[in-house]
């Protein structure tokens, strides 16, 4: 690996995905998905590994070859966190409603709509549309310590979301990414 070291302590345990892991975050090449830019600050958080190289792993959706964007939260953080939130969760989903301001959204949407209240479709969901011209949103009618999970289509305007709730006092936020990271989606989809 050019000379370049991973040190993981004897405690921790190596599946196939921790080990493609580890090999791309000092690697020059793609390994099994993982690629050398996106690698080795969560092998380090998560691993307890630690690479001679300075490069930032994103995690990985299983349903997808593509990474997760920064900052989306994993399925078992997700299930953790609806499960201890239970009927006081709100989800926020900061998809845009108008095509030709977000066109993107269109594919999202065509996998999972917005909320709707009258048919219960997302009972514990709002649509809260992040403003890329004004960096900001409508904030919730919610007392801040609700335990919210924001997300857009994949995970970018979701953690835009995320972190502009936080700076204006909300205290329980993750960012789920949205419907094109299914095993997250899984986890708070139908709330």
């Amino acid at each position: 690996s050019l000379g370049q070291s991973v040190t993981v302590p004897p405690s921790k345990t190596m599946n196939f995905r921790t080990v493609a892991l580890l090999v791309a975050a000092t690697s020059r090449s793609t390994v099994c998905g993982f690629t050398p830019a996106a690698s080795s600050s969560i092998a380090a958080a998560r691993f307890g590994a630690h690479t001679s190289n300075n490069f930032t792993i994103r995690n990985m959706s299983a349903a997808s070859s593509e990474p997760r964007k920064a900052g989306v939260s994993s399925p078992t953080d997700l299930k953790e966190f609806v499960s201890s939130a239970g009927p006081s969760l709100l989800v926020v989903d900061v998809r845009h409603p108008d095509a030709s301001v977000e066109p993107g959204d269109a594919k999202s949407l065509a996998v999972a709509g917005f909320p709707d209240k009258e048919s219960n479709y997302r009972p514990n969901a709002i649509n809260l549309p992040w403003s890329r011209e004004s960096n900001s949103m409508e904030v919730p009618e919610v007392d801040k310590d609700t335990p919210i999970i924001t997300h857009c289509g994949g995970g970018g305007r979701g953690q835009k979301a995320k972190d502009y709730l936080e700076s204006v006092g909300f205290t329980k936020v993750l960012n789920g990414g949205g419907p094109k990271e299914t095993e997250c989606w899984a986890e708070y989809g139908d709330k």
